[in-house]
């Protein structure tokens, strides 16, 4: 076969949808040597992958998505390129495409909570149409969990055997981080390390760096209103006030304008000195940040898969997350579960969890445990099984 893989997203960096299309081309590329594989990129990383054998081909389409490229060019090219089935890695696809297809739908994100960038009724339609469209027209459908499936049958009317559950992995480089004290955290609390030393780094990230020498909760990812983190900072208020020792929430990601609320309910409580910001962070830093964690904190109203829950797992880091959407799914048990929409019941699931080494020390082995049923290779492989069944 000659098959197609939309890599516009394609990302080497801990990401959400670009580490996933970077995984499955690495190892679908590696378990299936004999099929002929065309990539289609945009730039810069047209120009930064190597071909790793014979049999395979880059495009360069440089059409983002919703774009008026990604529906004339990048039709064309993949015209052109006479394919026996495409891997539409993303929803967004040319919807004038007609030849076979799979498409993964990683989230519905936009469905239920289409966020302040996603007000206008143009830009609500464009994504309904482009969505459903895929979705009607792939000869398989791929859902990164059994929630996803659901709300794909229940929002787009797709049949049972057109989806195909795959779970998504986590990287090997997430991992714990041998401290040089003898205790660990989860074990004889309260455990303490160097914070000075992991977080200086992020000095340059802040308006007024400070370095967080205290016990800390750490969040991370983006900004929008279903991540829920105005919930979480007012939680965070109340855990503070009943902590006996000092204790700051660190908060990743590029600060958001479309989402002032965040920093305005950190004014608000009076936790400016409390709540960092650290930014965007590298790859090596936000593993380091799990490790020093305490514990880490999901507060997500609405997830895909939720795959930060795996990373802090590597990491031997104790996880309080919502119980919502696909994150008991993902998180088994795990984590400690609170109600996201009660500020009372995050703040008490946070501070039952700081102050319960015993509980620590039991999420811990079960998040060790909880990792085996998650793969890369496993999803690679469970994908060309797929490739295989849509061409039959």
């Amino acid at each position: 076969m000659r098959i197609g893989i939309d890599a516009r997203m394609y990302s080497s960096a801990f990401t959400g949808i670009g580490r996933y299309v970077h995984e499955l081309i690495d190892h679908v590329l590696k378990y299936d040597p004999e099929n002929e594989y065309v990539l289609f990129f945009n730039e810069p990383y047209f120009s930064q992958f190597k071909i790793p054998r014979g049999g395979v081909e880059k495009i360069c389409v440089n059409a983002k998505h919703y774009s008026t490229r990604e529906q004339t060019v990048f039709l064309k090219k993949l015209l052109d390129a006479k394919l026996d089935l495409m891997h539409f890695t993303h929803f967004n696809a040319p919807i004038l495409y007609r030849r076979p297809s799979v498409v993964t739908i990683h989230d519905l994100t936009l469905s239920f909570f289409p966020g302040q960038k996603m007000t206008s009724f143009l830009h609500r339609t464009a994504y309904h149409f482009t969505i459903s469209s895929i979705i009607r027209r792939a000869k398989k459908i791929i859902a990164v969990s059994q929630n996803t499936k659901e709300d794909i049958k229940k929002l787009f009317g797709a049949s049972e055997d057109t989806i195909k559950v795959i779970y998504l992995g986590v990287n090997k480089e997430f991992r714990f981080i041998e401290k040089p004290e003898p205790r660990r955290r989860a074990v004889t609390p309260p455990f303490s390390m160097n914070r000075r030393a992991a977080l200086k780094r992020h000095k340059r990230m802040r308006p007024e760096p400070r370095a967080v020498d205290s016990d800390f909760i750490l969040y991370t990812g983006n900004w929008r209103s279903h991540k829920n983190l105005v919930n979480l900072i007012r939680a965070f208020a109340m855990v503070k006030k009943k902590y006996a020792s000092p204790l700051e929430l660190v908060i990743t990601g590029k600060e958001d304008p479309w989402y002032p609320e965040v920093k305005e309910a950190v004014r608000k409580d009076g936790l400016s000195k409390y709540v960092k910001f650290v930014g965007l962070v590298s790859d090596q830093e936000l593993i380091e940040l799990y490790n020093a964690a305490e514990i880490f904190v999901y507060p997500s109203l609405y997830e895909g898969f939720g795959l930060p829950a795996l990373e802090a797992f590597a990491c031997h880091t104790p996880v309080c997350a919502s119980y919502a959407s696909s994150i008991p799914e993902i998180c088994g048990n795990a984590a400690l579960y609170f109600d996201p929409h009660k500020v009372t019941d995050v703040a008490a699931r946070i501070l039952e969890l700081l102050e319960n080494p015993g509980k620590k020390a039991e999420l811990v082995r079960n998040g060790l445990e909880q990792l085996k049923l998650f793969s890369w290779e496993k999803m690679a492989r469970e994908t060309l099984e797929i490739y295989t069944s849509a061409i039959l």
